[in-house]
């Protein structure tokens, strides 16, 4: 139990998330009220905007909380790697254990990417942009494998490296929320084509011209 207002103030915010989240499982964020979550929490209406002042600012918060912990997950694996097949690897298996560990938070991802709630789908593209752009960085800071010869390309083909790797490890966690839960020859499979795709990817990329125009 808390201990303190603080604590007693946390625990009924992530009851609220955790509440909205569980309501969320087959519908959307804009068909889910105020009062239908606090109901379900065992607190007045009133009391929800001691935490969140809209219920799409709920939305935001699961947003932060998902793609944000998955942004530093994947981040961490890259830090000492030297060599391409493992960042790969790596970077798959974070995805998949955040997965399993917030499968209902990815769903959520999933729906609202493009679906009716505006603040929510710009922080979706903001957590995105920075684990783009933190990617950015990373290949040009050499903390990546084949970094030195990224040094020569310009910022716009850097950034587009990074958005194309960021899409597809997003794709790769659309692909895998269709699979059941307990089908792991299928998962395997989905995981051995993300990696052969971004394989591709890296091989690409050292041979690509930077600042070609399209058609060239």
């Amino acid at each position: 139990m808390p201990h303190t207002r603080q604590e007693q103030k946390a625990q009924t915010r992530q009851s609220l998330l955790d509440t909205a989240l569980r309501l969320l499982e087959h519908r959307s964020l804009d068909s889910l009220g105020l009062r239908e979550i606090t109901r379900e929490v065992g607190i007045v209406p009133t009391a929800f905007y001691r935490h969140f002042p809209d219920v799409p600012s709920l939305g935001v918060a699961l947003v932060e909380q998902c793609l944000g912990g998955l942004r530093t997950a994947v981040r961490s694996v890259r830090d000492g790697i030297a060599d391409s097949d493992a960042v790969i690897g790596r970077s798959l298996s974070v995805l998949v254990a955040q997965l399993h560990e917030r499968r209902e938070q990815f769903r959520f991802i999933a729906r609202e990417r493009y679906g009716g709630v505006a603040d929510v789908r710009r922080a979706i593209r903001e957590q995105l942009d920075l684990s783009a752009a933190e990617l950015a960085t990373d290949l040009l800071t050499r903390r990546l494998p084949h970094a030195a010869a990224l040094e020569r390309w310009d910022a716009q083909d850097l950034r587009m490296l990074a958005g194309l790797l960021v899409d597809h490890m997003v794709q790769t966690a659309a692909a895998l929320l269709e699979l059941p839960p307990s089908d792991a020859a299928a998962e395997a499979d989905v995981l051995d084509l993300a990696g052969r795709q971004l394989r591709l990817i890296a091989l690409g990329s050292r041979h690509w011209a930077t600042g070609s125009a399209p058609g060239r």
